[in-house]
């Protein structure tokens, strides 16, 4: 997991210097590595739940929703203000790396099949905590 961990964040940082060579900003932080984790989680749990709170005006309430849903979600989100920091000259993106998140979940994506191991195990059955 440690080496996973650490290459999926060399992943992240290669591919944010890459798109944007002359930002000023740091491109140091673990979000590229956890999105290499997220991306190699859709792939080894792929029909997972995630409990998500929603809210409807005053109203609140739990559901869940299947992390391919969820993770989809918020990649699309990092390709959108990505590709939106690239037209903006000034940079903005308010110090989000966003192309070090795509760049780690692209890598988890591609190469957590090389650093699972084999799960013969029954899975315990779904308990929920609400």
């Amino acid at each position: 997991f440690v080496l996973f961990y650490f290459l999926g964040g060399l992943a992240a940082l290669w591919l944010q210097v890459a798109v944007s060579p002359d930002s000023t900003a740091p491109t140091i932080g673990a979000s590229g590595a956890i999105a290499a984790v997220l991306g190699g989680y859709i792939l080894l749990y792929p029909r997972a739940r995630v409990l998500t709170l929603v809210f409807i005006i005053f109203f609140v309430t739990v559901i869940e929703l299947p992390a391919v849903f969820v993770l989809a979600l918020w990649f699309l989100e990092q390709v959108y203000f990505g590709a939106a920091n690239l037209t903006n000259p000034t940079g903005g993106g308010g110090g989000v790396a966003y192309w070090a998140h795509i760049g780690g979940f692209g890598f988890g994506l591609a190469l957590i099949r090389l650093f699972a191991t084999r799960r013969d195990k029954q899975i315990p059955p779904r308990i929920p905590v609400y």
